[in-house]
């Protein structure tokens, strides 16, 4: 089992791992995501890019906008592949590009990110930080349902980690969905899902009570609730290391 990262940049190597397990797998439609407010994206691209420089020109890098993609351009300096913006008149796909990665894409994007895929079409695509399910943009009605089973749907996460209030979900391909706990002496594992666990899954696991696709045997007790401890560990490294880009 693969260990709980022990900072950002650590996160960043397994989520590199992970997304390159998961091409070796066959998957075509990738997602990794390290779900953290403040991040700044363009370095952790960077050092996530870093795993796929040796497709050369094969390798295709969008960002939503084509200042995002020049400033990009400026601070990576000479690139082997070619780095644009969605809307780009040179954002055409190309048949020699093998592997496309979009960078935190957002739901404004969304339509834009589909007919791109669809040009792509069985090519592998790799989704970082993406922000594709605001409701406030694509909404909750027949449209966003079509959308979400048309195209939301078919992405499967390579590597997932979101800090909570003293505790974290965490995910790399091929392992299951991971809720761990902070300790005074770093990171406990308490249950493992199929699927990322949602709001009321974590609610009944800081509650005591067994997951609801597991069945506890009659005349055992419930486990004893997990407390949520204060922030340390990764939590803290995270925050010294946002204060420290943004200097």
């Amino acid at each position: 089992m693969l260990a709980f990262p022990a900072d950002l940049e650590t996160a960043v190597e397994q989520a590199k791992e992970a997304a390159q397990r998961a091409l070796a797998a066959g998957l075509t439609r990738i997602q990794v995501d390290l779900a953290i407010p403040e991040l700044k994206i363009q370095p952790i691209a960077w050092q996530f890019l870093a795993a796929f420089l040796d497709r050369g020109a094969k390798l295709r890098v969008f960002f939503p906008d084509p200042g995002a993609a020049a400033l990009a351009r400026r601070d990576w300096g000479e690139l082997p592949f070619s780095v644009r913006g969605m809307e780009e008149l040179k954002a055409a796909v190309q048949p020699e590009e093998e592997l496309f990665i979009f960078i935190e894409p957002s739901s404004v994007e969304v339509q834009r990110l589909e007919q791109l895929c669809q040009e792509i079409g069985d090519r592998p695509v790799i989704l970082l930080n993406p922000r594709l399910e605001d409701v406030a943009t694509i909404g909750i009605g027949y449209a966003a349902r079509q959308l979400r089973e048309r195209f939301l749907n078919q992405w499967q996460s390579a590597y997932y980690l979101s800090p909570l209030e003293g505790a974290a979900i965490f995910q790399a391909y091929p392992q299951r969905w991971q809720v761990w706990q902070e300790t005074d002496t770093g990171y406990e594992l308490l249950q493992e899902y199929d699927q990322r666990p949602n709001g009321e899954d974590l609610d009944r696991l800081f509650a005591g009570l067994a997951p609801v696709d597991v069945e506890v045997p009659l005349g055992v007790a419930a486990p004893t609730a997990p407390t949520r401890p204060s922030r340390g560990g990764l939590l803290n490294e995270l925050q010294r290391f946002l204060r420290a880009l943004g200097s």
